[in-house]
């Protein structure tokens, strides 16, 4: 079980949104990388970067945040967010960034998510967001008829890294994480599963510590940290004694 801190990047600042509306964002830190570096000063593993910006533009918009994240921190980043072809996929790699993250391209480009994958193993992962079980595109913009169980089972032969889950409804709202929907697409695919969206406290961590949701890689974590709900220490430490349990 990995906890990924989450950094959502709009405008070159580090922000927190309510049911991805982009109106509904919070300015947590100006200075993103300064934030990087205070989740590797508590002991994260991995971060995890959004850009914003850039997931309703379909190119990079916030590639000086990430470049300058990058440069600062040594802890492995996986990143989402306007990544929409090859060369985009290939200039983040080279730049330092351990896997990115394919969402809307996931629905709309499904070829261009198995090439990458192809080309880059291990360094491709598909972000899907739902909405009340839809998947939801461009932004969290556009509501598609199509499931995420069914959306991750086209790519559970395609060599993808894993899936990050996003409940949309559930996003920036402190409600708990989506365990149903998360544990149900793990259980549906082969492919390691992150779950995202609603982590709001300790007791969501020790849930995700249960035998039923064995079946998760880890999860991702946003406002709890920021607006200090979730005490990164304690959290940490249920995981690592989860660990050593069945070490």
């Amino acid at each position: 079980m990995i906890l990924f801190p989450a950094i959502d990047l709009k405008d070159g600042e580090c922000v927190r949104l309510v049911h991805g509306e982009m109106g509904s964002a919070t300015v947590f830190n100006p200075d993103p990388a300064a934030q990087a570096e205070a989740f590797e000063r508590q002991g994260f593993d991995y971060l995890h970067l959004v850009d914003l910006d850039g997931a309703f533009a379909g190119r990079p918009k916030n590639a000086e945040a990430v470049e300058g994240i990058l440069d600062r921190v040594s802890l492995p980043v996986q990143l989402g967010g306007g990544i929409r072809d090859i060369r985009t996929v290939d200039m983040w790699l080279k730049r330092g960034v351990r896997r990115v993250i394919l969402g809307t391209a996931a629905v709309k480009d499904p070829g261009f998510v198995r090439e990458a994958a192809r080309l880059f193993p291990g360094q491709v992962a598909v972000g899907i967001d739902a909405r009340d079980g839809l998947v939801a595109v461009e932004g969290w913009a556009k509501t598609v008829n199509l499931s995420a169980v069914d959306l991750g089972r086209r790519f559970e032969d395609a060599g993808v890294a894993a899936i990050v889950m996003t409940d949309i409804g559930r996003d920036g709202a402190m409600k708990g994480l989506n365990l149903a929907g998360t544990v149900a697409l793990a259980e549906a695919v082969h492919l390691p599963v992150i779950a995202s969206g609603g982590l709001a406290s300790l007791a969501d961590v020790s849930r995700l510590l249960e035998p039923d949701c064995a079946v998760l890689a880890g999860a991702v974590t946003g406002r709890a940290l920021y607006d200090g709900r979730l005490d990164p220490a304690a959290a940490l430490a249920m995981i690592r004694a989860a660990r050593d349990a069945v070490a």
